[in-house]
């Protein structure tokens, strides 16, 4: 085992980055939350570094989503907490997220098909007040995703999926966010469309954007990502650099869609 990941610890701790990077965007603090009366996520404890992005991958019902729409404000914890830059976010409004500068997309396709892709990104700034900030990050986002200045007329729907991703990307920019929670961003596309919507996340963090990501496709996610965090069974089991969890033993079984063995037990090919 990596000596810096952490299996089955209570109070999992992320590795600290070689260039100074620790301090942490995101934390969430014994998160137990779920739906009607069961509970998905059960003890949730793990941070976002600031400045990185961080791949949180598992099977299915592992508690990913869910995970996400506490961030988010959809669905409120029954306990725990969840601390952006050392604020709580538990009973704030979604819009209220929006507004502290996290900003999700959301893992089904989300763009206005009927409007244009130019009138789908200006949407994203709907809560900026001064139309002169507003015209800037418009410019701005046309000069990284040039789809957006190329299909500007063009209805959104008619856009391929990957293209509409990146639509997606660009639309969330509109706000400036400080954080960019991603769910599920390569799915349903095909290789290459794949490592062109990895290469825009890859973007965004360059422009110093700290980055949350939840991916299916667990390898590719985590040899994007500099942190990584592996939930099964709605608690955290694994925790490390993206290299460390990416290479560690015990995760293979992971990518086969199985559970992750018990520690010490040996790993899974």
């Amino acid at each position: 085992m990596p000596p810096d990941a952490t299996v089955n610890g209570t109070t999992p701790a992320v590795t600290a980055d070689p260039r100074g990077r620790g301090a942490a965007s995101l934390e969430f603090a014994g998160v137990i939350a779920g739906y009607g009366g069961g509970d998905v996520l059960k003890g949730v404890s793990f941070r976002v570094p600031e400045g990185g992005i961080t791949c949180v991958v598992g099977p299915n019902g592992a508690g990913k989503s869910t995970l996400l729409a506490c961030v988010s404000g959809i669905l409120r914890p029954r306990a725990g907490d969840i601390r952006f830059r050392g604020e709580s976010l538990v009973g704030l409004t979604p819009r209220q997220i929006l507004a502290r500068g996290v900003v999700q997309v959301p893992q089904n396709h989300s763009v206005f098909p009927q409007m244009t892709v130019l009138e789908n990104v200006e949407s994203g700034g709907f809560i900026v007040r001064d139309r002169t900030e507003v015209r800037r990050r418009l410019q701005a986002i046309q000069e990284s995703f040039p789809v957006v200045t190329e299909r500007a007329r063009s209805k959104a729907g008619s856009l391929s999926g990957g293209q509409q991703r990146l639509v997606e990307f660009a639309r969330c920019l509109m706000l400036d966010p400080a954080l960019v929670v991603l769910d599920e961003p390569s799915m349903g596309l095909d290789p290459r469309t794949r490592r062109m919507v990895f290469a825009a996340v890859r973007r965004m963090h360059e422009q110093g954007r700290t980055i949350l990501l939840v991916e299916q496709n667990a390898k590719a996610g985590l040899r994007l990502s500099t942190d990584g965090v592996v939930l099964e069974n709605g608690r955290v089991r694994l925790v490390g650099s993206g290299r460390e969890v990416l290479e560690h033993p015990e995760i293979g079984a992971l990518y086969l869609g199985g559970a992750v063995a018990p520690a010490g037990a040996g790993g899974a090919g």
